[in-house]
């Protein structure tokens, strides 16, 4: 009798610890999901539904009996290139997901991450998983998935502790005033002129770095009818000289995406107004923290990295990890970024 009990507590066990595991393209889908990080979100993964060349995964992890886990959002991306073969997708996850179970994050994490990777082992030249909270985290299950790390730095700006003019020089705070003085302001984008005027600038602006993907209009359009982010332009008596796209999430404010016209206005310093604006007015929303969500490998001179830095911001080192479907070519890789 008590061979049996023992037999049926065992299965019992085996059934709570069973993991469902589903990847949904279409939101239409989708069950309830817990709120967590914007970046794996039902309304990004709605916006990216809704734009050209991007299709979302969202991986969901359920218990035996449809409770929520976990769920991570893979976005493919469809890129045009000048070489052969002409068109290439990758899949880039931002941030490690959100987990209702954080006991289990580590487990939960593994399998989404495992079949996220075998979904798009053949639909994907590469996967791209940047912006963990931690260097370390997921370490060794990426490694055993086949990633590879590339050093890489983030930089944010505590908001919560001091404000933005207690952290910058003398000379950055002449510069912004004498560029309010003499008439640039940065507002909310609101109208499709000055919708037209952003997507104008930030397209000409990285015109020559394949390397920064600019989505389709219709991301941008949502994006500034959501309550997840907006996008922001400066303007001099009537001209757009620079322009922002900021996203919230999980209490803090991230600029995502960002153009200037230096060279045309270089007294006036876009560059420097934008930024400062946009933190500015993340401060006195009550965000804790600003955070730059591109700044670059940490190699050489990054002017764009010195460039923020100069806002006080605190310099971290972190990991972004990638694999490429392409076997010799992902070998070839890691062994180049080897530690």
């Amino acid at each position: 009798m008590f061979n049996v009990q023992c037999s049926l507590f065992f299965i019992y066990l085996c059934t709570m610890n069973q993991l469902v595991t589903t990847i949904y393209t279409k939101c239409s889908q989708l069950p309830p999901l817990a709120e967590g990080s914007f970046f794996h979100s039902r309304e990004l993964m709605e916006m990216c539904e809704a734009t050209p060349k991007q299709k979302p995964y969202m991986v969901v992890v359920t218990d035996s009996e449809g409770r929520e886990l976990s769920h991570m959002l893979g976005i493919v991306r469809l890129r045009t290139v000048i070489l052969p073969p002409w068109l290439l997708m990758n899949c880039t996850v931002l941030g490690e997901g959100v987990y209702t179970d954080a006991e289990r994050k580590d487990e939960l994490m593994s399998e989404m991450l495992s079949a996220l990777t075998h979904k798009m082992d053949n639909r994907a030249l590469f996967i791209e998983v940047s912006h963990l909270s931690q260097k370390m985290l997921g370490y060794k299950l990426l490694r055993q998935l086949g990633y590879y790390p590339v050093n890489w730095v983030s930089i944010h700006n505590s908001l919560h502790r001091r404000a933005p003019e207690e952290r910058i020089t003398e000379k950055l705070q002449r510069k912004i005033d004498h560029a309010h003085q003499h008439g640039a302001r940065t507002e909310l984008v609101q109208t499709e002129d000055d919708l037209k005027a952003f997507l104008k600038l930030l397209r000409k602006h990285h015109m020559l770095k394949p390397k920064r993907y600019i989505p389709d209009e219709t991301f941008f359009r949502r994006l500034m009818n959501s309550k997840g982010g907006d996008l922001y332009v400066t303007k001099y008596h009537g001209w757009v000289i620079a322009c922002a796209a900021v996203v919230y999430s999980g209490g803090d404010a991230y600029l995502w995406y960002s153009a200037f016209r230096r060279k045309s206005f270089i007294k006036l310093h876009p560059d420097t107004i934008v930024v400062w604006d946009v933190m500015k007015r993340a401060y006195e929303q009550g965000y804790q923290h600003m955070r730059f969500m591109d700044v670059g490998l940490p190699y050489g001179r990054n002017p764009f990295r010195e460039f923020i830095l100069r806002f006080g911001g605190k310099e971290q080192s972190t990991y972004r990890w990638f694999r490429f479907s392409i076997k010799w070519v992902n070998k070839l890789l890691a062994w180049i970024y080897r530690e």
